[in-house]
């Protein structure tokens, strides 16, 4: 993010720590905040000038305006390319730019034809956002781009399928619970697809591996920073990109779960009451009220579940890394969103 801006001096990576789970979920609470998206092309240069006046020493110490200029600069830029990522798949318009795509999927009494509609629909913006905050030290080809977006596709829609021709015939289930099932199916399809989709989108990454880095002592860094030099790579690793593309998988389907798995829940039990029977036309916007509630505070605590930027012990990567890792062993790499 702020790497790319002129300047040798590293910027403090947040005002939270990042070693502890509530630190992350703080900072990842502004990477989500969706004012950010509200910051013109002049506001965003301007926080570029203060972070480079940071970096090149003409600010001494980071103050309330320098932090708020980090945090339009971590919403918006990739922290491999240093270039805006695309508004609508940014983190800070996720819960915008899914809320409509989730109520469809979780619209009640929607059948196949609508069920597969909404399936290809999320997956496809499933697939841009993911290839918009992916690691970018490992480029993804046209190809395995397209070919990996009619298989998360495909996986979506045979789940929400199978599942929605398989639960009517379970004879033994009450009705209730026939259609609290059938109200869940969405949240097994998304749940299952969405991790595929993010192998299948960063799996070059896997084959290729991606770029791993020394961790600085607090004296590298101060030489680093006197010196000009940036940090070179120490190569590519697949074991890191495996470990980064499961982690990022693992946090959609933590995301995914209290979006899709909670507010059908409510809206079942509402719909039994008297106020909800006699407003059907308040359906919709109850539901939708309650995706975007939970949207708003799942996402945070699911980004939060691993760090962004991820040190690990040099020895738990290949045999070319064991020798060349930086204070205690450690090396590090963009885990990606």
């Amino acid at each position: 993010m702020s790497a790319s801006l002129p300047g040798n001096r590293d910027l403090p990576s947040s005002q939270y720590d990042l070693n502890t789970y509530w630190g992350r979920v703080a900072q990842s609470a502004e990477i989500a905040d969706p004012r950010t998206l509200f910051v013109s092309s002049s506001g965003l240069e301007n926080a570029k000038k203060l972070i480079s006046s940071y970096k090149q020493g003409q600010v001494q110490s980071m103050t309330p305006e320098l932090w708020q200029a980090k945090k339009i600069i971590d919403s918006t830029l990739h922290p491999d390319t240093g270039k805006p990522v695309f508004l609508p798949f940014r983190m800070s318009c996720f819960v915008i730019s899914n809320l409509v795509v989730t109520a469809g999927m979780l619209t009640p009494g929607l059948q196949t034809t609508g069920t597969l509609l909404w399936q290809i629909t999320n997956q496809s913006l499933n697939v841009a956002i993911n290839s918009a905050n992916a690691n970018k030290s490992t480029p993804l080809s046209t190809s395995t781009l397209v070919k990996s977006y009619f298989l998360a596709v495909s996986a979506s829609c045979t789940v929400a399928f199978g599942l929605n021709t398989l639960v009517p015939r379970l004879k033994r289930l009450s009705p209730t619970a026939k259609l609290t099932l059938t109200r869940l199916v969405p949240f097994a399809a998304v749940s299952s697809a969405g991790a595929l989709n993010v192998f299948l989108m960063r799996g070059e990454e896997i084959r290729q591996g991606i770029d791993v880095y020394p961790v600085l002592s607090d004296e590298e860094k101060a030489r680093k920073e006197k010196d000009g030099v940036e940090v070179q790579s120490l190569g590519k690793s697949q074991k890191a990109a495996t470990l980064a593309v499961a982690e990022t998988a693992l946090s959609r389907v933590l995301n995914s779960t209290p979006v899709m798995a909670i507010p059908p829940l409510i809206l079942v039990r509402l719909q039994r009451m008297e106020w909800l029977k006699s407003r059907p036309r308040l359906t919709l916007p109850v539901n939708l009220g309650l995706i975007l509630t939970t949207s708003i505070f799942a996402l945070p605590l699911a980004l939060a579940a691993f760090p962004q930027r991820q040190a690990v012990l040099a020895q738990s990567l290949e045999e070319e890394f064991w020798s060349r890792g930086g204070k205690d062993g450690k090396v590090e790499f963009n885990r990606g969103i």
